[in-house]
């Protein structure tokens, strides 16, 4: 059955309109690991403000607020956002779980002007080697931990086998719609490493990003790599100081009234979504109109590196922007 014709059904049963929409966040932003040197109160309230830091970028969606009126004096009483935190002893030495109540992280994010796009989803790291095997969790520390610092989380491919780097690459749709559903996200890492420089790819709801860097040690080329990793991330993503927009988006691959429905509710889980309303559909594809507090291409771009859609080149006719549904679970 058409698309079209099962919309009509969908409509009656109300799924056209959706206002106000509400947020839903996925995994633990509001949790953050870090080194102490020991288990002093200074360590500790060092600690709790370097670890705000992190999670506050994390929640504003990767936006730098360093700038932003009242920052400081935020990370300065960072102990009273604490909901809990432990010591625990790692091989790299003594470190600090803390744990930050997520209302009142957000009520701060909002008191310092942000207008975020949604928690950031992880980056998956294929990064290969010299000898063209995939470097593990322990080798890929630095650049974790420099992604880390600036709120950008980053996960791990399974153990028993990782995507095809050259389909991944090219954004085969069934291997991202694969990697949708083993890590959650559509942001991935590509990585090769050869003498003292590497290439680098970062996927992004199937639009690639390239660039080359070099380093005088493996530490340090990772460490590079996850920084720009994270500015690359943020020039695609980061919507600092944008205002209220409204616009059209063009949306293909629906195949069924579920796709449709899992669709609004991806829309749906997007802080920066106010309103949708179903404009007409035709074959697998809907024209929705959607209010955000964010720039359409920008809203786009976000909703893509969640990993349910798929940037799609020049906008459809009439609309904003052009995606399309991944199918998944």
């Amino acid at each position: 059955m058409r698309l079209s014709r099962l919309l009509i059904v969908i409509l009656l049963l109300g799924f056209a309109a959706l206002s106000p929409l509400h947020a839903q966040s996925t995994g633990s932003p509001y949790t953050v690991v870090v080194p102490v040197a020991d288990t002093s109160d200074a360590q500790r309230d060092q600690a709790f403000s370097t670890a705000l830091g992190q999670v506050l970028t994390r929640v504003a969606g990767g936006q730098d607020l360093r700038s932003n009126a009242g920052y400081a004096d935020a990370l300065g009483q960072a102990g009273s956002l604490v909901q809990k935190f432990q010591y625990q002893r790692a091989a790299t030495g003594l470190i600090l779980n803390v744990e930050f109540e997520p209302g009142a992280v957000r009520r701060l994010v909002s008191k310092l002007g942000v207008a975020s796009a949604g928690i950031k989803p992880p980056v998956l790291l294929l990064v290969q080697g010299g000898d063209g095997h995939l470097l593990n969790q322990a080798a890929l520390a630095s650049l974790a931990t420099a992604a880390a610092a600036r709120g950008t989380n980053v996960v791990y491919p399974n153990a028993a086998g990782a995507p095809d780097m050259a389909k991944v690459a090219a954004a085969d749709p069934a291997v991202l719609a694969t990697i949708n559903q083993q890590y959650h996200t559509g942001l991935v890492l590509l990585g090769k490493l050869h003498g003292g420089g590497a290439d680098w790819t970062l996927i992004s709801g199937g639009q690639p990003q390239r660039w080359n860097s070099q380093g005088a040690t493996p530490d340090v080329l990772l460490g590079d790599a996850g920084n720009s990793m994270v500015d690359h991330i943020g020039k695609q993503l980061n919507v600092i100081g944008a205002g209220p927009s409204e616009g059209k988006l063009w949306i293909s691959g629906l195949a069924s009234a579920t796709d449709y429905a899992n669709l609004l509710a991806t829309l749906q889980a997007d802080p920066s979504v106010k309103q949708v309303t179903t404009l007409g559909a035709e074959n697998d594809a809907v024209l929705l109109y959607v209010k955000a507090s964010v720039p359409m291409n920008g809203l786009a771009a976000n909703l893509a590196a969640g990993g349910r859609l798929l940037l799609q080149g020049e906008p459809h006719p009439g609309a904003d922007a052009n995606l399309r549904w991944l199918p998944g679970h």
